[in-house]
């Protein structure tokens, strides 16, 4: 199947993230096991919702892991001109809910499954597919915890999101949390009988504000815009009518930080003593990517993707997830972020078919 097949394929499975991605992968894996690939389909702590690891070649030699995801975010905007879950043809443009992030890179590499299969690999060459990736990255770290009961550490690794084929050194780390705060509700003219939830939680929420602020004078790094941490209020509900005093009050929270900050730490400075009433819940953490420039694995991408590599993007991958297990890795995959995300997202035919190119560069680079 050629790589836009095999998108159009992908696209036509509804595979918002959150929700159970069994019937995707198990076509993913027939068709992989086809070509001789070893496939694992190994099923996370929630039940209904799996990672997927394939090997072309031995699996007890250090190899390189082409890493994506299949998880979309929702596609209810009303500006979609059509289902966003059938791909459409536009001239050069391929539109559809993850063509660009990152459906597109998942295509490219599977097309170039039957060139793996004929391959005579003296280096494996796997394929790692993860869930909930737009959730925080909440499946790779199930899929890392069992590399070693898989494969030998493998030595690289490539995540596949949009960067124009660029290979990239460097993302953010990024960590969120939910605040809750409960009360005790009752009519507003006794404010003296009830506990107001959202009041309680002000404090707090000022206390972001102001961290927001202080990081913007913090530690700096060049290579990232805005070239330092930051953390933000990125949701807030609580209450039910003017007249009502709230008895519950949530709030949603993110930190996103350079390399060598904690997102995880600056959240948990922010908790460190909370108002009665006020409890905190991580929703997830992943670190930050920080490549040697000199590293091998720059040269190979770099040669293999045709473009010299640039220092950092500003959004987060499971990379920094894969350096932290002890596996190098840079980011290079098709299309433009700033497609991602947005009704009619696209990614383009050339696009794609420099994707598929780049891999196949891949099997040459590993082939005996």
């Amino acid at each position: 199947m050629s790589p836009e097949d095999l998108l159009a394929r992908l696209v036509g499975f509804p595979t918002v993230v959150g929700t159970p991605n069994g019937a995707v992968l198990e076509d993913i894996a027939t068709y992989l096991r086809g070509f001789g690939a070893q496939v694992d389909i190994l099923t996370g702590p929630e039940g209904d919702r799996s990672n997927l690891f394939a090997s072309f070649g031995p699996r007890d030699v250090a190899g390189i892991v082409l890493s994506g995801h299949i998880d979309v975010v929702p596609a209810g905007e009303p500006e979609w001109l059509a289902d966003p879950f059938v791909l459409r043809h536009e001239g050069q443009r391929l539109i559809g809910r993850g063509a660009c992030d990152m459906k597109g890179f998942v295509a490219a590499v599977l097309a170039a499954a039957p060139a793996m299969g004929e391959a005579d690999l003296a280096k494996p060459i796997h394929i790692a597919i993860s869930y909930d990736e737009e959730a925080g990255c909440k499946g790779v770290p199930h899929l890392l915890a069992a590399l070693p009961s898989l494969c030998a550490l493998p030595e690289a690794a490539i995540i596949g999101e949009p960067t124009g084929l660029v290979p990239v050194l460097a993302h953010k780390g990024k960590a969120a949390l939910r605040l809750v705060a409960r009360g005790v509700s009752g009519h507003s003219s006794r404010p003296d009988l009830g506990v107001n939830a959202i009041q309680t939680l002000v404090p707090v929420l000022a206390r972001i504000c102001e961290t927001a602020h202080d990081l913007t004078t913090g530690p700096q790094d060049a290579r990232f815009a805005p070239p330092y941490s930051s953390v933000q209020i990125g949701t807030i509900a609580g209450g039910q009518a003017v007249n009502i005093i709230p008895d519950l009050a949530e709030a949603q929270i993110e930190a996103r930080a350079i390399a060598g900050v904690s997102p995880r730490a600056i959240l948990e400075e922010i908790c460190a003593d909370l108002p009665e009433g006020v409890s905190a819940e991580f929703l997830s953490d992943y670190p930050a990517l920080a490549l040697d420039a000199g590293d091998p694995l720059v040269a190979l991408a770099e040669e293999i993707s045709g473009h010299q590599a640039q220092g950092a993007v500003s959004f987060g991958t499971e990379a920094g997830l894969f350096q932290q297990a002890g596996i190098p890795a840079i980011v290079c995959g098709p299309g433009d972020i700033a497609r991602a995300h947005k009704p009619e997202e696209y990614l383009t035919r050339s696009e794609l078919e420099a994707a598929h190119a780049m891999v196949l560069a891949l099997v040459v680079r590993c082939s005996a």
